[in-house]
């Protein structure tokens, strides 16, 4: 999204994660001038950590329809990890998805290097 689109985006998307956790602690950093965010979550102050954990679904799911409303795209300089995998394919086109099977098939045909990471078809 642009760089001017990026404090509408947080201030929307902070009441939408308020609204679902009420006392959500946020942390949102990053590389402002490339438009790149990182949304940090953490539970109220004395919640119930369980309570908190079982909702990360939800939560993600915040942020990146907010993302996805607003133009923007989901990435990750360092992958975006198991537990997004699946979810993010859902704001991904069928293209960008078999793109990167092809990346992943032309570095490691055999499929030895990290298995089961890479996002499904």
């Amino acid at each position: 999204m642009p760089v001017s689109a990026i404090p509408g985006f947080v201030a929307a998307t902070d009441r939408a994660l308020a609204d679902a956790l009420p006392g959500v602690r946020l942390v949102t950093y990053g590389h402002v001038g490339d438009s790149n965010l990182h949304y940090d979550l953490s539970g109220p102050v004395g919640g119930d950590d369980g309570d908190f954990r079982a909702r990360a679904a939800v939560l993600s799911r915040i942020v990146y329809d907010s993302t996805a409303a607003s133009d923007g795209s989901i990435s990750a300089e360092h992958g975006l990890g198991q537990a997004e995998r699946d979810v993010v394919a859902d704001y991904e086109s069928g293209l960008e998805l078999e793109l990167m099977r092809g990346v992943k098939r032309l570095f490691d045909p055999a499929g030895l290097m990290n298995p089961g990471k890479v996002r499904p078809g």
